[in-house]
């Protein structure tokens, strides 16, 4: 006969452990600047406009909807309890309270209008800031391709490469499946990074987003779009195309590793005069030694698959 008290036990401390794991994976992939297992808000923030992001859903639009949410549940369970047929036999047949409507407009329009201002200045911050008020450090070029990306440095020389996914097969050890590419986006931590986003004028739309950092900008065929962002902190950040853009559309990862300034220069030095190649797996042994996981690029760029 099956033991109930037992086997309850033994379901118990598996949940347990499996929670644990989960949480700790959980931990380190939220470092990792990507998603988590049943997560249900948003990733920690990377940039001051993704904090900007998390402040206004977290401390502003959350706790609003709760009190609307708690106030009409309120009104229904009184309109339940008071008006039902055993409590009041008698209705009212009272149409109209001038009050009563001029207050459930007024009132949710107030509201909208406090939505909205913030709205508008988090908006004007995520598109505008670096061309008015904040001069960019460097400039990086998003090109969406179908279905990969292609990357420029306009401020660096002749620095341009192509970002495919790495396939289930190739990935390392750590290495997190559909997210991997094969070259990462380099950037310093701290400096702010003017971002322009287009699409091969022969494709399809695509939208670039990477989520610790508050960014999602379409990229469209024949049009240049402009963003920004400043990494905060070191390490690499992962995203994908946002918008759906054909077959091919779930399988066009992003990747911005965040290093030091100095790093970056390196990078960059190395890129021209030894190659893309020399420069990532130089950034990987940099990695190595100051003790990350070294999620980096093979140490030879690999071959392109076919299209």
């Amino acid at each position: 006969m099956f033991d109930f008290a037992n086997g309850a036990g033994r379901w118990a401390a598996a949940s347990l452990t499996a929670m644990a794991a989960a949480i700790g994976a959980s931990a380190a992939r939220a470092a990792e600047g990507m998603a988590e297992p049943w997560q249900t808000g948003f990733q920690p923030a990377a940039s001051p406009v993704m904090n900007e992001i998390r402040w206004f859903h977290d401390s502003f639009l959350l706790p609003l909807t709760i009190v609307i949410a708690a106030f009409v549940l309120l009104l229904l369970v009184i309109c339940a309890v008071r008006f039902n047929a055993r409590a009041n036999p008698t209705p009212s047949r009272t149409t109209h309270n001038t009050a009563l409507e001029v207050a459930w407009t007024l009132v949710p329009v107030l509201i909208l209008v406090a939505v909205a201002i913030p709205s508008f200045r988090l908006l004007y911050f995520q598109l505008d800031y670096v061309n008015e008020q904040r001069a960019p450090d460097i400039t990086v070029k998003a090109i969406g391709e179908q279905w990969y990306w292609s990357y420029e440095y306009p401020d660096h020389g002749d620095i341009s490469f192509d970002s495919y996914l790495v396939e289930e097969a190739d990935l390392k050890p750590g290495q997190p499946r559909l997210l991997t590419v094969d070259a990462e986006v380099v950037v310093p931590v701290g400096k702010v990074v003017r971002l322009l986003v287009t699409a091969d004028p022969a494709g399809v739309i695509h939208a670039w987003a990477i989520p610790a950092f508050g960014v999602k900008i379409d990229a469209v065929p024949g049009r240049l779009n402009e963003t920004w962002f400043k990494a905060e902190r070191t390490g690499l950040y992962y995203g994908q195309c946002s918008e759906l853009c054909g077959r091919g559309h779930a399988f066009m990862p992003i990747a911005v590793r965040v290093v030091t300034e100095a790093d970056f220069s390196s990078w960059v030095e190395t890129a021209k005069t030894a190659g893309l190649a020399e420069a990532y797996r130089k950034l990987a042994q940099t990695s190595q030694d100051a003790g990350s996981a070294p999620r980096t690029a093979a140490l030879a760029v690999p071959a392109r698959p076919a299209n």
